[in-house]
């Protein structure tokens, strides 16, 4: 996918009339692309289209319209957009209850280096976790995580032929593993780039 640029965004006053409409849009377009691992973790898939939003409503919200601030804004948040080999997620630990929450933070450290996906019978891609910097320390890890599933061709051939997609969490606090619905693994199959044989067909 190609990344944002400022052509890309609307300007503060064009935005601030269309918001409610596109932030309907947006929310029942992410519902697809939301896949809950147990009942504290969600993994959110991001795109070109997700993140164009979350750039709009930063800009809104810093009240930011010059140039150099806008790029520096899309800076930041076009690694979210997978690069066609690829899926990129936010994580988020959820748990209602504070205290429960500070709690679980400690014990699932690591957990977001645990990750995983799986092709049909293909051997299990462990997700890479916060490359843009450091979330955890020695002490607990975060309440949310930047992650990148990596996908070579022979995955992505399977998937393209219908193979089954799962994903999974394999810490020893935190252990569930669920397939795809056939509607985020669609949506997934879209966010990975065509082959040349394919653009040709």
């Amino acid at each position: 996918m190609t990344k944002l640029t400022p052509a890309d965004l609307l300007k503060l006053e064009d935005y601030a009339a269309q918001r409610n409409e596109l932030r309907a849009q947006v929310l029942q377009y992410k519902r697809y692309r939301a896949l809950p691992l147990g009942p504290h973790m969600t993994l959110a898939f991001e795109n070109r289209h997700t993140v164009r939003y979350q750039v709009q409503e930063m800009l809104r919200i810093e009240r930011i319209f010059e140039r150099t601030a806008i790029q520096e804004e899309l800076d930041a948040y076009n690694p979210l957009i997978p690069d066609g080999s690829n899926w990129k997620a936010s994580c988020f630990i959820e748990y209602p209850d504070e205290q429960e929450r500070r709690e679980a933070l400690v014990r699932l450290r690591g957990v977001e280096r645990m990750i995983w996906t799986q092709v049909a019978g293909l051997p299990r891609v462990v997700v890479i976790a916060d490359e843009d910097m450091e979330r955890s320390n020695d002490e607990k890890t975060s309440a949310v995580h930047f992650l990148r599933f990596e996908l070579d061709a022979p995955r992505i051939r399977a998937l393209r032929g219908g193979a089954e997609l799962r994903f999974g969490v394999d810490h020893p606090e935190y252990r569930h593993e669920v397939a795809a619905a056939e509607a985020l693994r669609e949506a997934l199959l879209a966010d990975l780039a065509l082959t040349g044989a394919e653009r040709t067909k």
